[in-house]
């Protein structure tokens, strides 16, 4: 195969959004204290910031205006997640109480299942793509499926799943499927076996059944139930992988024709990689670069060199074809699931970035002046050769 994505793919750059805008804690209404009994999925999910409120339940802007129509819900529960990856704000041993810790840098204000089903209906218009974020916990996969017939009675937006492995099996990415889903995203983040065991399964409270191969046996469940360019593997760069790392799995997830999506790390406060910093700009940007150029325009191996710490120093192409999605601008647009039509379906603004650092992903179609200073932040001078 080419290794091209689907048509439409360039028209898709985006995953779950999960930004305010402002940087600051949304407060909880009194009526959606978390603290109050019974407030645990699938009567309760959290959702994101942007999503609180593109449907009305807080008041906000973004510092950049534009459409948000990517829905993002959250499993609920008085013990959390219980995993422990060290750089989650949802980890197990990360201070804290669990109803007050963020998720991707991020708030997620509670509200109730049933009354977030009904705004989302209400505004199905504006909306492009829906995504529930399960947790590893022994309700999740129940919970999702409870949470997913409720949505598929009332709205028909697309609707993605976020999965828990460990609460998986073939017999579960089946159903899932029948009920209604129609993507479904694990999140890989470690590039290599090697950093999924360090940062996910040798933690301070153990792994809770976190497996490597697992996580690969779900790719391959869901890709034969869900199709070709139905499942993505979200990608975290800045975990101590190499470039070389990152472009080997690139390539094995574009021959299962499934999507990779990048994630920047973006430190939690009193997580235990909180004082890690992220991976620089100019990195980032020729990973991103260099990831839709697998994906979508199909270069393969021999045309990336790396140095003997598998840091990129070379990209070899045709240059019309490099420069051509240097000035599209689609490889530095959030990668995420599409709407309907393929159109961008979600954003997560501010998921890898605070509002006052320059936009790691856009969630909207670059500027001019955007696109300016992406070209200066890539320097694809210097590693650019022509072939």
């Amino acid at each position: 195969m080419t290794g091209a994505g689907p048509a439409g793919r360039g028209q898709t750059a985006a995953a779950a959004g999960t930004g305010t805008g402002s940087g600051r804690r949304l407060p909880l209404a009194p009526d959606e204290s978390p603290t109050a009994s019974g407030t645990t999925s699938p009567e309760w999910v959290r959702i994101s910031g942007a999503s609180a409120i593109a449907l009305r339940f807080r008041s906000g802007r973004f510092s950049r205006p534009f459409d948000f129509g990517g829905i993002n819900l959250l499993l609920n529960y008085d013990d959390g997640c219980r995993s422990d990856c060290s750089y989650c704000g949802l980890a197990r041993t990360r201070p804290g109480a669990y109803e007050e810790k963020s998720f991707i840098r991020v708030d997620w204000p509670l509200v109730s299942t049933d009354e977030l089903v009904d705004r989302m209906a209400a505004r199905e218009e504006s909306l492009t793509r829906l995504c529930i974020s399960m947790v590893t916990h022994p309700f999740a996969y129940r919970d999702t499926c409870e949470i997913t017939r409720r949505i598929r009675a009332k709205v028909g937006t697309p609707l993605s799943i976020l999965v828990a492995p460990p609460t998986l099996n073939r017999r579960r990415i089946e159903e899932l499927h029948a009920l209604g889903v129609d993507m479904v995203g694990i999140g890989l983040d470690a590039a290599t076996e090697d950093l999924f065991r360090r940062h996910r399964t040798d933690v301070p409270a153990g792994g809770a059944g976190l497996s490597w191969s697992k996580y690969w046996s779900v790719v391959a469940d869901s890709r034969e139930v869900f199709g070709p360019w139905k499942v993505n593997c979200h990608v975290l760069v800045g975990l101590g992988e190499t470039d070389a790392d990152l472009v080997d799995l690139f390539i094995r997830l574009r021959d299962q024709q499934v999507f990779s999506y990048l994630f920047c790390f973006n430190p939690e406060p009193d997580s235990r990689l909180g004082a890690t910093r992220k991976s620089e700009l100019r990195r980032w940007r020729r990973i991103q670069l260099i990831k839709h150029l697998i994906e979508s325009e199909g270069i393969g191996g021999h045309e990336v060199g790396f140095d003997r710490d598998g840091t990129l120093v070379h990209l070899r192409g045709d240059e019309a074809t490099v420069r051509g999605a240097v000035e599209s601008g689609l490889p530095f647009m959030t990668n995420g699931c599409p709407g309907e039509q393929g159109e961008p379906g979600c954003t997560r603004p501010y998921g890898s970035y605070r509002p006052s650092e320059p936009f790691r992903d856009f969630p909207f179609q670059l500027d001019d002046a955007d696109l300016r200073q992406v070209d200066t932040e890539l320097a694809l001078h210097e590693i650019f050769e022509r072939v």
